[in-house]
């Protein structure tokens, strides 16, 4: 684990939050609250549809002409996505709109453009158009100032659009430890073929995981949030959290954490620093397993690499709306 972001760190910054929690309040912070500035980050305790409008709301100033909306659309039956429907309801409140994905790097009918299609029939994601950005091919991003990679291959599609709407669900995740919205863009928009075995690929060895994982992830992310600028947002939504991603599909172990609400920012780091902070603020039987696949998987170097590369601040300001 890397050494700024202990679990004797974590547990201390999460006893703070459950303080707060249980006054009904929770102002943000992390672990570095301590530097000058904070970003915002927004909280709604509403997991409907109106909640998820409401908190867009407060981070949709930059999004303007065609805006991606990036989901994980989950395995065949995946049972812990964001569900369609309420996808369905929000997506009018994002004017010019297109939700996109990539294709994937490991066996799963998602491998190819036909298989990907019909599973996103099967989980209802029928009611618009689903742009499967690596259809036609890659395109390569730079990745500035990066000690693995010097670029990424993503979905060509993505070059289609102006702006980019990151729809999160919150999890754990077999090899990252947590799946935020760091993996939703970093591995969620490297194309099938090629990008995401640049992010999985270490040399000889195909699955590697651990810290170096964590940062090539940081850098293929970078390269998605450098190529919008401004023009990308980022909500995180805090429910059915399992231990398992939902490229695990039916397989996903049953979350035993409890449903928490939904964050949003325009700083990619503060969120998902708040993300992780607020489960680590739950009582040890609620954040166990959660914490324990993070921390197992070296998760929390996501948020230190994020950090060391620029690409937000650790430190927030937590809105309750």
């Amino acid at each position: 684990m890397a050494k700024n972001l202990s679990r004797r760190n974590f547990i201390k910054a999460g006893a703070l939050a459950a303080g707060a929690l249980a006054a009904g309040a929770l102002p943000g912070g992390g672990l570095f609250a301590a530097e000058l500035g904070k970003s915002k980050v927004y909280f709604t305790r509403d997991l409907t549809v109106g909640g998820l409008k409401k908190i867009y709301g407060m981070v949709n100033q930059n999004l303007a002409g065609r805006i991606a909306v990036k989901l994980h659309t989950g395995e065949p039956g995946a049972p812990n996505i964001i569900p369609a429907s309420m996808v369905k309801e929000f997506l009018p409140v994002v004017p010019n709109a297109t939700i996109v994905e990539c294709n994937v790097l490991y066996s799963s009918p998602r491998q190819n453009t036909e298989g990907h299609r019909k599973t996103l029939e099967g989980n209802g994601f029928t009611f618009s158009p689903v742009d499967i950005m690596d259809a036609e091919g890659d395109a390569n991003l730079p990745i500035r100032g990066g000690k693995w990679l010097t670029e990424v291959a993503v979905g060509k599609n993505l070059l289609r659009y102006d702006s980019m709407l990151v729809l999160t669900h919150f999890k754990g995740h077999a090899m990252g430890g947590f799946g935020g919205s760091l993996k939703n863009i970093a591995i969620g928009c490297a194309s099938g073929k090629a990008g995401k075995a640049m992010l999985h690929r270490e040399g000889a060895v195909a699955w590697p995981g651990g810290p170096n994982f964590m940062e090539r992830m940081v850098e293929g992310g970078k390269a998605v949030t450098d190529h919008f600028g401004p023009r990308i947002a980022y909500i995180n939504v805090l429910r059915k959290m399992s231990v398992d991603c939902d490229c695990a599909g039916i397989s996903a172990a049953a979350p035993t954490v409890p449903d928490l609400g939904i964050l949003a920012s325009t700083d990619i780091l503060a969120v998902d620093q708040a993300s992780v902070d607020m489960v680590y603020a739950l009582p040890e039987a609620q954040r166990h397993d959660l914490v324990e696949r993070i921390e197992s998987r070296s998760g929390l170097r996501q948020l230190e690499y994020m950090k060391e590369l620029g690409m937000g601040n650790p430190a927030y300001e937590l809105v309750t709306i």
